[in-house]
């Protein structure tokens, strides 16, 4: 009798995604294609929303509750804050000399260009901008979490997670009926992300298809220096400074890409990195980082270390620049630089937030916003890059805080990698 054929998750989603290029490329530009597809896309990144907030919430909790140590908590935070900020702003200086050096916006026609409406994101960038940094410092606390749940706004989430496991902590024996119900939920939770990765090959399938069908591969052939560019630049950082990051600290880059080559490729298809959030906390739990740390770590890195995102953006502003011939003085990229430092961080979680964060920076330097239409048929491929390098990143921060505060399972670790790299 013949064994039953079994296909891992990673070749089932490569399997989506080919076979999503495939119909789409076929039937580019019918939109009978995109009405039947569409709705099994939005119901796979609904099955990841669902699931995500309640997953944060309770690994959190268990973590923060579980080391009751504020003092520790607090060093915690400092030195993952500190790291999100030093790779960021490393991401952003390779962004802008790889623009520098390679030029990507000289040359090109704009007229070959299609124009998109981007007046939905000029809208969203002029709401976060008049908020102001304190006012965005204010909103992390939540006025009222419920609200903030069903928005999906992270960091409001994670300073209410972190303060309720630290009073759950500070209650003792009363706090242990409530702890088990939270470690309860976050098995339970588990449990149902497993579930939900089932249907992960159909979503990559219907997300792809619906892009190749409604933007075609031609659509590459005029901003084809700037996608070679970005996902060159891409490849760069993570295996030379991501790669140096990791050596420094015990951690091999490549082998760890191996470790998580399912998570990448589905955040590569989905361009969501939300999809992959609850697998890459319990790999990185099964590695050797204690719960606590990934709990903290990695939900941050959400919002702070969105190391792709910010490479592109870097380059995509002076991409941009460069398209209109303005040619930006060493001052005015450092400018860029700080600025996007803090535009990046300031409205993390905002939908499209790429394109807002360079709606919300371009004009710092006095680059035209309308500039932003002529790449926005492609931001979706560009999109998969840096959701992917972004995926890579905060899975290695959780590693490497956990080294950095001496609580890493090498024993763990190693057999870890035996089991997985075989």
């Amino acid at each position: 009798m013949l064994k039953k054929l079994k296909i891992s998750l990673a070749a089932q989603i490569l399997i989506g995604l080919v076979l999503g290029v495939i119909v789409g490329a076929v039937f580019f530009g019918n939109e009978n294609v995109q009405s039947y597809l569409q709705p099994l896309g939005d119901i796979f990144l609904n099955l990841i929303k669902m699931i995500v907030v309640p997953i944060i919430i309770s690994t959190l909790i268990v973590g923060v509750a579980g080391t009751g140590d504020l003092k520790q908590l607090g060093r915690l935070g400092g030195k993952t804050l500190l790291y999100f900020e030093v790779i960021t702003t490393v991401a952003i200086v390779v962004g802008l000399l790889a623009a520098n050096l390679f030029q990507p916006g000289a040359g090109i026609d704009m007229n070959e260009l299609q124009q998109t409406d981007i007046s939905s994101y000029v809208e969203t960038s002029e709401q976060e901008e008049a908020k102001g940094t304190f006012q965005i410092i204010v909103d992390i606390v939540p006025k009222n979490i419920i609200n903030s749940m069903a928005e999906g706004d992270m960091l409001a989430i994670i300073f209410f997670s972190v303060i309720f496991g630290l009073g759950v902590a500070a209650i003792g024996e009363r706090g242990k009926p409530v702890l088990a119900f939270f470690q309860g939920t976050a098995d339970a939770m588990f449990w149902v992300t497993n579930l939900v990765m089932k249907f992960a090959p159909v979503g990559v399938f219907a997300l792809i298809g619906v892009t190749v069908s409604k933007f075609g591969v031609e659509s590459l052939i005029p901003l084809g220096k700037l996608a070679i560019l970005v996902y060159a630049a891409m490849i760069f950082f993570v295996i030379v400074v991501l790669g140096i990051t990791a050596r420094i600290f015990g951690i091999n880059i490549f082998k760890l890409i191996r470790m998580i080559k399912d998570e990448l490729l589905l955040a590569f298809s989905t361009s969501s990195s939300e999809t992959v959030l609850p697998r890459i906390m319990l790999k990185t739990e099964q590695m050797g980082a204690p719960k606590d740390i990934v709990s903290f770590v990695i939900p941050t890195g959400y919002s702070f270390n969105l190391d792709g995102s910010t490479l592109y953006q870097a380059i995509a502003a002076l991409f941009i620049a460069q398209m209109y011939g303005i040619e930006l003085s060493i001052v005015e990229q450092i400018t860029l630089m700080l600025v996007l430092m803090v535009t990046s961080k300031g409205i993390a979680g905002v939908p499209g937030v790429s394109f807002v964060v360079l709606l919300a920076t371009l004009g710092s330097v006095g680059i035209p916003l309308e500039g932003l239409a002529f790449i926005a048929g492609i931001d979706r491929i560009l999109d998969m890059a840096r959701t992917a390098v972004n995926v890579v990143g905060n899975t290695l921060a959780a590693l490497v805080m956990a080294k950095w505060e001496k609580r890493f399972d090498e024993k763990q670790f190693a057999e870890y990698q035996a089991a997985n790299l075989k």
